[in-house]
């Protein structure tokens, strides 16, 4: 007699950009019976599709991919939003017996969804003071403070990313504490399960590279031109997307898109760093290699995961 199916459960695929995380997560929607929550932040928004390497709905192959297309340009993130869009949408596949197949790279987002987490509201006093400063002294000059006031926090936020240095500095003021202090150690609040994607730094960097060039010749530059008439260069969260905020620069004058596009591997290839150091800090992941050796036993390696019961 052959024992029942796993009851469904929250799978969360995770780990660096161009790891091959997408994949994975149609393969286990195809297998299990499920359907794929995005949680990268960047494919939300509606019309950012080939920077941010948004699947066609062919490669979709069949599944259903909630939360993607959900914002305009112009809206400002909120962690806190996609919290409630995510486990709307969690409970209710759960609720219909299907495998809720979180996929992306943005690791607040992710933790955000499973998590019991609560988000600092704003205080607009003090928004506004920091959203001044950092108009007239840049994104650096209030990093430099972040990595004094929570080094941690300075680590994990690009010293280029001016919206969420902000949100720390604002967070940190509001409550007293660091900005990483508000993020609680691992307490799910879905029975879940995490799988990394491992591949190697030297591998990692080549796919990237090829992925921006592809990205490229696939008509990004028209991308960026066709949003910016839609207020991309309004929107605080989707102006600094990576390859998006490069080629706006390139067609204000800036740089050449030569120089746009080299600029848009180094910047994807740090971010990459940055994933993974924060997705490594989770014990709760197990980790499988994408490695392109390895590709072919990482479903069956991911299945194998899926089988056994869930330990943290």
């Amino acid at each position: 007699m052959s024992s029942a199916p796993p009851a469904p459960r929250v799978i969360a695929v995770v780990g660096p950009t161009a790891a091959g995380k997408s994949d994975l997560g149609v393969f286990l929607a195809q297998r299990l019976g499920g359907e794929v929550v995005n949680a990268d932040s960047m494919q939300l928004y509606r019309g950012m599709d080939i920077g941010t390497a948004k699947l066609t709905p062919e490669e979709r192959g069949g599944v259903p991919h909630h939360l993607l297309d959900v914002w305009d340009v112009t809206v400002t993130a909120s962690v806190a939003e996609y919290q409630r869009l995510a486990r709307e949408r969690i409970d209710a596949l759960l609720a219909a017996g299907r495998w809720p197949i979180l996929v992306g790279g943005s690791g607040l987002y992710v933790r955000g969804a499973v998590d019991n987490l609560e988000f600092p509201g704003t205080d607009p006093e003090v928004r506004a003071r920091l959203e001044e400063e950092l108009a007239l002294r840049g994104p650096g000059a209030l990093h430099a403070r972040l990595a004094a006031a929570d080094p941690e926090a300075a680590r994990a936020i690009l010293p280029g990313n001016g919206r969420r240095i902000v949100r720390a500095l604002e967070v940190i003021e509001i409550t007293g504490r660091p900005f990483t202090a508000n993020l609680p150690g691992p307490d799910s609040v879905y029975d879940t399960l995490q799988i990394g994607v491992d591949v190697s730094r030297p591998e990692l960097d080549e796919r990237i590279a090829r992925r921006v060039d592809r990205m490229w010749e696939a008509g990004l530059v028209d991308e960026v031109r066709a949003l910016g008439a839609r207020g991309l260069r309004e929107g605080r969260t989707a102006s600094r997307a990576l390859g998006y905020q490069q080629i706006l620069a390139a067609l204000d004058g800036a740089c050449t898109l030569e120089e746009a596009r080299a600029e848009t591997v180094r910047a994807t290839k740090r971010f990459a760093r940055r994933q993974d150091s924060w997705f490594r800090r989770d014990p709760r992941v197990h980790w499988l290699s994408g490695a392109a050796a390895d590709l072919a036993e990482l479903p069956r390696l991911a299945l194998s995961l899926v089988e056994r019961p869930v330990t943290a």
